[in-house]
């Protein structure tokens, strides 16, 4: 394998880029917020390259919600999502996108999540909810 490509696979930074430069760019501790920004490529969207496929947009907000998880253990554990439920209201097309993932419960095995992400107009386009089990970082 690339050493250049493995680096950048164990660092996150591959998966990053490859979800549209995905980044977090908050934390709220009291609300359990973490937020997000990442850019909507044309590559990911059908319909003449309009609209993002459903897959990119569940992955924002199941890395939202792992983010909030990441965030609330002090950076001692993830988590690995056993259901998703994803909501899809407004299109998502090219341009930046934002989500928000909040955890509502967190227990010595298993977190409660929602997400919502939001369109390059700042409509809300889809929700989620996720349960899912914690293991260390």
């Amino acid at each position: 394998m690339d050493d250049d490509l493995d680096a950048r696979i164990r660092s996150g930074q591959a998966l990053s880029e490859s979800m549209g430069n995905f980044r977090v760019t908050g934390w709220d501790a009291q609300r359990k917020v973490a937020s997000a920004t990442f850019t909507v490529r044309r590559e990911y969207c059908h319909t003449n390259g309009t609209i993002a496929q459903g897959g990119f947009i569940t992955a924002w907000l199941d890395a939202a919600m792992a983010h909030a998880v990441i965030h609330d253990t002090g950076h001692t554990q993830t988590v690995f999502s056993l259901e998703i439920k994803v909501s899809f209201y407004e299109k998502v097309g090219p341009g930046e996108g934002t989500v928000e993932g909040r955890v509502i419960r967190r227990g010595k095995r298993i977190a409660f999540m929602e997400a919502a992400l939001y369109n390059a107009n700042g409509q809300l386009a889809a929700e989620a909810t996720s349960t899912g089990i914690l293991a260390p970082l």
